[in-house]
């Protein structure tokens, strides 16, 4: 007789387990079912192990930096293999701390495929063989995947995804990234710093193109400190690999060699194709329908995280998951604004926005006011020698409520969480202290500038 529970989760990635851990702690019966590594491509292949390379790579950054500080360091070079066998350890750690996690909930874990195979039915194709495990409800948490360019798809050697870069054994001499968003652009950063010429094409006007144009202008001029050439406008359309080699074409007529070549042009959503057949569930493209309540078109089966490709972001699956454990579990939930959910990207400097960026409000015709502040105005930040950055804050000048914030600068990832916390806030920026010398200023400030009252930010220039 098969398996019975409450809630069965497939994909143990950040939305499913945090889903099959709040289900769990609200009572139900749990099953996970994960057919590669616990904790998903976040924990095994993207957030976690690109951090772990760019904490080295910072960490190096400012050792090459310590005569401006006044001291004197010789020999900083980077030790690839021991950058790696530091990631590998940091991962495992927690890929066993997750574990772990789920175990003492009190979830039964199965290693393998997960198929719907019908309402209430999961089977999970193992190398052992088939096991059918029931379910009053299923939560679809299978997450995506690099997506591939066809005319010049991924070899695994010299045209790479971003799961290859992760895992380079050695240090290429030359990379070329397609791609110019979150992904190329963090890669872009832990290769340049450890001695890569990097080159990063981007068919679209700006880096980072999803945020503000200011902000990609900032990076392109900040990634030439670091060595990193970035083109912009520029389509590839051709690449040729031969002999370790790559010619990279553009459409231009310019080409360019290297050794790797890199293509981070975003992830795709992922989804069993029998599960889809099974129980004929929409789908947005490869993405998976959902409502705001994260049900899917099928009654009883969620889904979350990559799958449903809303963010892409570890943290909007943690919120999709709290949404679909909450309904799974009799409750009535629904998701609130996608906007309020923080971006972050970890380059050098580091770039994080929260709310509607200024390109938004005008498309949805709000009249805004922009306050802007420095970071080579803060204190703290020109004594750390990291002076480079603005923060930006968003009023719309109707309402006078703050409806977004985009920074540029060191620390601001963990800052967005401030600027989300006073979005919507009818407290007066004015009456919150911030201590002084902290980064943290810089966004006072820039939240003042939005009012016209920043002490530091000089008077805005009036007709």
């Amino acid at each position: 007789m098969a398996d019975s529970f409450d809630v069965v989760v497939i994909g143990g990635g950040p939305g499913g387990y945090a889903a099959a851990i709040r289900c769990a702690q609200k009572g139900a019966s749990v099953a996970l079912v994960e057919k590669a590594e616990m904790g998903g491509t976040c924990l095994n292949r993207g957030c976690i192990p690109s951090k772990a390379l760019l904490g080295s790579a910072h960490f190096l950054m400012l050792a090459k930096h310590a005569p401006l500080m006044g001291l004197e360091i010789s020999g900083v070079k980077p030790n690839w293999a021991k950058m790696q066998s530091r990631k590998n350890a940091i991962v495992a750690g927690f890929c066993k701390g997750v574990t772990g996690l789920v175990q003492s909930n009190k979830i039964k874990t199965f290693e393998g495929r997960g198929i719907v195979k019908a309402a209430g039915q999961v089977v999970v194709e193992s190398a052992s063989g088939q096991t059918e495990v029931q379910a009053k409800n299923i939560i679809l948490a299978t997450g995506s995947k690099p997506t591939e360019i066809p005319v010049f798809p991924f070899d695994g050697e010299t045209v790479i995804s971003s799961t290859e870069a992760l895992e380079l054994a050695a240090i290429p001499t030359s990379m070329v990234i397609i791609g110019g968003g979150v992904i190329g652009c963090e890669m872009a950063c832990v290769y340049a710093t450890v001695g890569t010429k990097v080159t990063i094409v981007e068919a679209l006007d700006n880096l980072l193109p999803n945020e503000d144009d200011w902000v990609g202008k900032m990076m392109v001029k900040e990634f030439r400190k670091l060595g990193i050439q970035s083109l912009v406008s520029q389509k590839v359309t051709a690449v040729q690999a031969a002999g370790g080699v790559a010619k990279v074409s553009l459409e231009g007529g310019e080409a360019i060699e290297a050794e790797k070549v890199l293509v981070a042009v975003g992830r795709t959503s992922v989804c069993d194709a029998e599960t889809i057949e099974n129980i004929g569930l929409k789908t947005n493209g490869k993405a998976i329908a959902v409502n705001g309540k994260m049900e899917t078109s099928v009654a009883g089966v969620y889904a979350i995280g990559d799958a449903v490709g809303t963010t892409y972001l570890a943290h909007g699956a943690f919120a999709e998951a709290e949404i679909a454990a909450e309904n799974a579990t009799g409750g009535d939930e629904t998701m609130g604004d996608y906007n309020l959910i923080p971006r972050a990207v970890y380059t050098f400097p580091e770039v994080a926005s929260v709310g509607k960026n200024e390109a938004k409000c005008a498309r949805e015709g709000i009249e805004t006011v922009v306050g802007k502040a420095a970071f080579r105005s803060n204190g703290r930040s020109v004594a750390h020698n990291e002076g480079a950055g603005e923060v930006r804050v968003i009023r719309d000048k109707a309402s006078g409520c703050v409806v977004g914030v985009t920074m540029v600068g060191a620390s601001v990832t963990e800052m967005v969480q401030t600027a989300r916390a006073l979005i919507g806030s009818s407290e007066r920026i004015e009456d919150v202290s911030f201590a002084h010398p902290t980064v943290s200023e810089v966004l006072k400030e820039g939240w003042e500038d939005a009012f016209g009252i920043s002490l530091h930010v000089p008077p805005r220039k009036k007709g």
